[in-house]
């Protein structure tokens, strides 16, 4: 049974850093992962994902975090990252992470990140 678990969220005031984990089990954290966020009254936003390793690894960024934000993986905990740093009251959000295997694609339940002085 392939799982998905997010953590690192919390409590930061702007200006601050957080580093979300996306912990999985289950199935190789060596396939497309995706990071997401939904803030309260809209829809939800992709961030950021990694491809494949097979595939070369590359990241990609929305505009809205480019350069605050970086996307990595660890093989040996199979689990990915989202390095957040000068976060802003616009990223208060719950983020998600999605992995893409083949056809089948797989949800976490998210971590709340808040940015408040």
């Amino acid at each position: 049974q392939v799982q998905l678990k997010e953590s690192g969220g919390g409590l930061v005031q702007p200006g601050g850093s957080l580093r979300l984990s996306c912990a999985v089990s289950g199935t190789s954290v060596n396939f497309k992962v995706f990071w997401y966020r939904q803030a309260p009254g809209k829809e939800r936003e992709w961030v950021a994902d990694i491809e494949s390793t097979t595939l070369g690894g590359q990241t990609y960024y929305a505009d809205s975090v480019k350069g605050r934000f970086a996307i990595s993986r660890d093989n040996a905990k199979n689990t990915v990252y989202l390095q957040m740093d000068n976060l802003q009251s616009e990223d208060t959000a719950v983020y998600s992470c999605r992995l893409a295997e083949r056809n089948f694609h797989y949800w976490g339940q998210g971590t709340q990140v808040t940015v408040s002085s």
